[in-house]
C-alpha cells in the first residue's frame, strides 16, 4: 500500500491560475482519496510505536543492502548506492547491456533485478538490485552471484 501527500501553497500560480485549486480538483476527481484503512495505517506511523517499528524495518532492509553491496564489491563489481535507500546499483560487466545482464543473472544465478535501461538512456549499462527481501534469501542470492 502507498500513501502520500503533497503540500501546494495557495500562493503558487502558473500565470494567473492558482495551482492549489487545480491540484485539489485533479486529485479529487482522479484518485478520490486513499481508503480509510490506509489513512489509519499512515497515521499509525507517527505514533511512538509506529516510529519504532519503522526504524526497525528500515534497519532490516538497510542491513540487506549492506550485504548486497559488500558481496558485489567482493565479487569485483563496481557498485553504487545502498547507503540512504535499499537499492544497489552496479555497472554491468564485460560491456553487457542491462538486459543482457538481466538474462545472465536470471539464467546463471536465479536472481532478478531491474535493468538500468528502464530508467532512461543514462541507465543503460547499469543494473539495480533491491534489498526488500528476507535476510536469508539475500545471503543466498549474493552467494550465487559471487559464485558466477
Amino acid at each position: 500500500m502507498r500513501l502520500g501527500y503533497t503540500v501546494v501553497p495557495k500562493e503558487l500560480k502558473c500565470g494567473n491560475v492558482a495551482l492549489h485549486g487545480m491540484w485539489a480538483r485533479r486529485h479529487g476527481t482522479k484518485f478520490n482519496g486513499a481508503p480509510y484503512i490506509v489513512q489509519r495505517a499512515g497515521e499509525a506511523t507517527y505514533s511512538p510505536e509506529g516510529k519504532a517499528q519503522l526504524k526497525e524495518q528500515v534497519a532490516y532492509y538497510m542491513k540487506n543492502a549492506s550485504v548486497i553491496k559488500a558481496g558485489l564489491k567482493n565479487a569485483g563489481y563496481t557498485v553504487f548506492g545502498g547507503v540512504n535507500a535499499p537499492y544497489i546499483w552496479l555497472k554491468t560487466p564485460d560491456k553487457m547491456t542491462s538486459w543482457e545482464f538481466f538474462d545472465y543473472l536470471l539464467e546463471k544465478a536465479n536472481v532478478v533485478g531491474t535493468p538500468g535501461s528502464g530508467f532512461g538512456p543514462s541507465g543503460e549499462g547499469y543494473f539495480r538490485l533491491t534489498a526488500f527481501g528476507s535476510y536469508e534469501n539475500t545471503l543466498a542470492a549474493i552467494e550465487r552471484v559471487k559464485n558466477l
